[in-house]
């Protein structure tokens, strides 16, 4: 249990009164009396008093008495004399209102019990020297378990939730607890000037508190007067809080951690560690938040508490941060070591789970025992695994690699704090009153290891996007390059062109190209599959290969066959295309492989259809032969004309193409109204209008 420090010190020094506990000795023992424990009488000015012993103890359940229903051992006139005798002094002798619990007294395993795990009865004869009005009694501030107190036979409340009978109560983290006695002569023996109280503690110690000290209650209870015990619960209560201040805090950072290194996924989807090392640091915060949860309200019992953390928490953290530094590294050999983390981690469990004393006593004792040592056991090859990991790493990465190994220690270390502490080693500090545990500082140390690596890897991704960035702007200049002009004028014809990329990189293509000698254009337009970068790829591919086939042959249908061979196998690669040859006399052929039909005049050219290139060895297009006469309109465009999209979801569709290509009068003009009506993919348009130029240059 962690500990918690009293603060009845503080509350004197803020009083200022120099107010102290005094025993006074009035009277006496009656050696006449059935209590053979009676302390000496007490007196009270304005003081808390903590009641050390002598108390009477004895291990085991009270019988009940049929008459009244009550626990015989609770009456008053219960004779305790063969009982045996404790003290609840500190093993050194002292008390100190600061820290009371800082200095636990040993339980009933190290006096005399060291196999005993169950009921127990306290009992102790207060012999009071005055009769003040409002008196009260704190709950001892530790205790192994829960407990009801009892004032002279009558109950006066509980730390836990207590059924009927003998069955085991509900036990939650011993919290700061103020129980008013009854008032003076309604109960209490009289003693001449002052009276007498019977209190009575009957603790309940479950399976799981096994250390060899543990065991009953840890530190005396505080007798004094009501306002002044309320004041002493308030300021145990602020030390609770202050006891769980730096899980809180960690958890909160943690929590922030997880959620940062969550996001990172936006940047990287390829990259799976990130959403593991997010798993795993939501666990750690978790684990601090349950921590402080259980300490702070009675919502998370104990047994479910050292559940959760024993058999869910622990196990998963310690192999979560295995998987992680292997993800990080990015290590593939040997290839067993994933599978042997997740054997580990299901082992880890199920042995703590069989070995922990859950089930009160569902599970027989030589299983337990058993199961504890394999839990040891496979606490241990986790470090092993874990040095086999980070050594791998370090020797792919280097410097990364180093940063992992402080964290590596304390938190390998911290999976064995209860055999540690069983050996009175430490595994747990209060710097200014917060508790800080060893595993708890092993899983910090790694998540600030993981986010060092973070930022540095963030750098890195940071680095390469900017070089990403530089090659995507040098590859746009070189579509911009091979693309021709936006307006070109040959004899007889007027050519312009327009291009929209919907990124940096287009998918589109087109090439304008006229013959040298016979006075003939070709026009080549296309969109391959995809956008970004890998299409601009393609497409510099392609406009490649229309130039190298031009060398030999300028007819339609012989470019369409060269440029499926040319794409044919390569993965992921295909595209429409359309060739055109327009010949000085208006007569035009049109190959086309599955790219829209040119419109002449505002109607669509009635082609049949085709399978785009690189879909087919041997492919055979569609081809047709027209004439263009003088003032004719032959209009190219690519779908992303077509597929323009509204924010309400409407496509800029076939219709409003027919229309726009009855008004618009510039290939600019018709790209800006699909643009604005809403671009979701690239979009050209090449508009080619015979002029009839040539033929009269020629009469």
């Amino acid at each position: 249990m962690a500990p918690r420090p009293g603060v009845s010190f503080v509350l004197l020094t803020i009083c200022g009164l120099g107010i102290v506990a005094s025993a006074q000795l009035l009277a006496p023992p009656n050696p006449a009396s059935a209590i053979p424990n009676l302390a000496p009488p007490i007196a009270f000015g304005q003081s808390v008093v903590p009641l050390k012993g002598p108390w009477k103890f004895q291990i085991g359940d009270s019988p009940i008495d049929s008459k009244t229903g009550r626990p015989l051992w609770a009456e008053p006139s219960f004779d305790d004399s063969h009982w045996e005798t404790v003290d609840l002094t500190p093993a050194t002798g002292k008390f100190d209102p600061v820290e009371p619990i800082g200095l636990p007294v040993l339980g009933w395993r190290a006096k005399g019990h060291p196999n005993y795990l169950g009921w127990a009865w306290y009992r102790m004869a207060v012999s009071l020297a005055e009769n003040p009005p409002n008196l009260a009694l704190a709950g001892p501030a530790r205790v192994d378990g829960g407990y009801q107190v009892f004032s002279n036979g009558d109950l006066l409340g509980a730390m836990g939730k207590f059924g009927k009978g003998g069955e085991a109560p509900t036990i939650y983290w011993s919290q700061p607890a103020l129980f008013l006695l009854p008032q003076a002569g309604s109960g209490g023996r009289q003693t001449g000037h002052g009276s007498q109280q019977i209190l009575t503690f009957r603790v309940w110690t479950p399976p799981g508190f096994n250390f060899p000290d543990q065991g009953g209650i840890r530190s005396a209870p505080l007798l004094g007067e009501a306002d002044l015990i309320a004041a002493e619960v308030r300021l145990e209560w602020t030390a609770r809080f202050r006891g769980v201040a730096f899980s809180l805090f960690d958890g909160l950072i943690v929590f922030l951690l997880a959620i940062v290194t969550s996001s990172l996924i936006l940047f990287d989807r390829s990259d799976r560690v990130y959403l593991v090392a997010a798993v795993v640091l939501s666990l750690v915060a978790g684990l601090d938040l349950l921590y402080s949860l259980a300490n702070l309200t009675t919502l998370l019992d104990l047994t479910t508490y050292v559940l959760l953390l024993e058999c869910v928490f622990l196990p998963l953290i310690m192999g979560g941060w295995m998987l992680v530094w292997w993800l990080w590294f990015r290590l593939v050999r040997p290839a067993w070591v994933p599978w042997a983390i997740a054997l580990l981690t299901v082992g880890y469990s199920a042995s703590q789970l069989l070995g922990g004393d859950f089930f009160n006593g569902a599970v027989p004792h030589s299983l337990g025992l058993f199961s504890h040592a394999v839990s040891v056991t496979v606490r241990m090859l986790f470090l092993p695994l874990m040095l086999l990991i980070v050594g791998l790493g370090i020797r792919k990465e280097g410097r990364g690699g180093w940063l992992v190994l402080p964290a590596l220690i304390p938190m390998t270390v911290g999976q064995f704090e209860s055999e540690l502490a069983a050996l009175h080693i430490p595994t747990a500090w209060s710097p200014f009153g917060s508790v800080v545990f060893l595993g708890q500082v092993g899983f910090d140390l790694s998540a600030a290891a993981i986010s060092l690596l973070l930022l540095r890897r963030l750098l890195l991704s940071v680095r390469r996007q900017r070089q990403m960035a530089l090659d995507v702007k040098q590859a746009q200049e070189v579509q911009q390059v091979i693309l021709p002009e936006a307006r070109l004028t040959l004899p007889g014809l007027m050519i312009e062109s327009e291009y929209r990329p919907a990124r940096e990189v287009g998918g589109d293509f087109f090439q304008i190209v006229p013959h040298k000698t016979d006075g003939s254009l070709l026009i080549v337009a296309g969109d391959v599959t995809g956008k970004g970068l890998k299409a601009g790829m393609l497409v510099a591919l392609i406009v490649g290969a229309v130039r190298s086939t031009l060398d030999w042959s300028n007819e339609p249908m012989a470019l369409l066959q060269a440029l499926n061979r040319r794409v044919l196998g390569r993965a992921d690669a295909q595209a429409t295309c359309l060739a055109m040859r327009i010949a000085a006399d208006g007569e035009v052929i049109v190959a086309n492989a599955g790219h829209m039909p040119p419109y002449l005049n505002g109607e669509p050219v009635a082609m049949e259809g085709a399978l785009p290139l690189g879909m087919i060895e041997g492919a055979e297009f569609s081809e047709m032969l027209f004439q263009l006469k003088d003032g004719d309109r032959l209009v190219l465009l690519s779908d992303g004309l077509v597929e323009a999209t509204d924010p309400n979801g409407n496509l800029f569709g076939f219709e409003r193409v027919h229309d726009l290509l009855r008004t618009a009068t510039t290939a600019a003009g018709i790209a800006t109204a699909a643009q604005t009506f809403g671009q979701e993919d690239d979009i050209s348009v090449i508009s080619v209008t015979r002029t009839g130029k040539s033929e009269s240059a020629a009469a």
